[in-house]
């Protein structure tokens, strides 16, 4: 091995060390932020819970605030990519289905996606916590999720419950409509130990996640199906 290559070597070793840093901390930070909040959480405990030295925080992030912005960073980053899968980018100019049929398919998608990334994703016990702790006591990190994804996703959602049933996407009912069908997702997280001792599950796996889908999917053309008889 040549001097150069030896340093190359050496260089994407010191690389890939200092990616896992990043990433441990922040997962420490989505977690540590989440149950305690941005105040609370000590840099000494964020740095023991990523197993990285204290200074490590100020080396990637510039401090404890910038440790707390990358982690809303990386919930955009995570949730905008699950999003894109049945939605598209969310960010972009958007174009719906002409035919009410195909938009209710892509509602029905989108609608399993946030099931298969918020029930059984392992990380998103930890995004939600921190999202929850930011609905709570509001931070710049809020304003960040809220621009990156919130909004942006239930603009498109709406967008597609217009395409599916001609009820315009801007009105009240259907933001709160969207709004219903987001939440019936995120409870199953939240209340996820709940859900598991009255329904006898060891866990939610696959088989549990596709039967609450199957009720979810049913509840939704339920709702479609109620407004496509009130236009009739």
């Amino acid at each position: 091995m040549t001097e150069q290559e030896h340093d190359t070597k050496e260089k994407v070793t010191r690389l890939t060390s200092a990616e896992r840093t990043r990433e441990a901390l922040i997962r420490a930070g989505l977690r540590l932020f989440g149950e305690k909040g941005f105040e609370a959480a000590s840099t000494r405990e964020l740095a023991a819970a990523a197993g990285a030295n204290i200074g490590s925080i100020a080396y990637h992030f510039g401090g404890k605030e910038g440790l707390h912005g990358a982690c809303a960073d990386y919930i955009v980053d995570l949730i905008s990519s699950v999003a894109e899968d049945a939605l598209g980018d969310v960010a972009a100019p958007q174009t719906y289905p002409a035919s009410p049929r195909q938009a209710r398919a892509m509602l029905g998608q989108a609608l399993q996606a946030m099931f298969g990334f918020i029930v059984q994703r392992p990380e998103a016990g930890e995004i939600v916590q921190f999202i929850l702790r930011e609905m709570t006591h509001p931070t710049t990190a809020l304003d960040t999720i809220y621009a990156g994804v919130f909004e942006p996703v239930h603009k498109r959602l709406c967008g597609l419950w217009e395409a599916a049933t001609g009820e315009p996407a801007e009105s009240e009912r259907t933001k709160i409509t969207v709004f219903t069908l987001i939440g019936q997702v995120v409870y199953f997280r939240i209340g996820r130990e709940a859900v598991k001792r009255r329904m006898g599950w060891r866990e939610i796996g696959q088989p549990e996640a596709a039967a609450v889908v199957s009720v979810a999917s049913g509840n939704l053309s339920a709702i479609l199906d109620a407004r496509e008889r009130e236009k009739s």
